[in-house]
């Protein structure tokens, strides 16, 4: 393995990690406990059920295809939408009413984890996206083309669908 594959698999693995193994393993060893967070927002326990195991697939299946480097950028635009989801639905920070007040704030706390949510989204969808304008057209044209991370020439990056 070059150095430049083995550093594009370990910024992967950095982006995903959040996710595969930790919150994934999180949701399956504290499933009730996850089920009762999904029902502060969704009070009907079958749906929030569905949430938790729909949010466990997610976390599981995807960061998979990032790490492989197939289907990539769908599973990246995927994973983006995902932690927006979860920061609008459970990283309320406008809801403590404490965000001005000195001292701990459980508003400030939850404010910084949307913005990280969001920080992260923006890192899966600079894997989907790449990184300049030109990159952008042809993702949204096919976005289920894979990227093909870990070619290490022009000729290995013939992109499939």
């Amino acid at each position: 393995m070059t150095a430049s594959i083995a550093l594009t698999v370990a910024l992967r693995y950095l982006l995903v990690a959040l996710f595969l193994p930790f919150s994934a393993l999180d949701k399956i060893l504290n499933f009730k406990g996850a089920i009762a967070q999904a029902r502060e927002v969704v009070p009907f326990e079958p749906l929030a059920r569905m949430l938790i195991l729909g949010g466990l697939g997610i976390e599981i299946v995807m960061p998979l295809a990032i790490l492989t480097g197939y289907g990539d950028r769908l599973a990246a635009i995927i994973m983006a939408a995902y932690c927006s989801v979860t920061a609008l639905l459970w990283k309320r920070f406008w809801k403590p009413g404490d965000f001005w007040h000195p001292g701990a704030s459980r508003a400030r706390d939850l404010f910084w984890d949307f913005l990280k949510n969001f920080a992260v989204a923006a890192g899966f969808l600079l894997i989907a996206l790449g990184t300049t304008a030109r990159t952008v057209q042809p993702v949204l044209d096919r976005p289920v083309l894979s990227t093909h991370p870990y070619a290490t020439s022009a000729s290995e990056e013939v992109h499939h669908g």
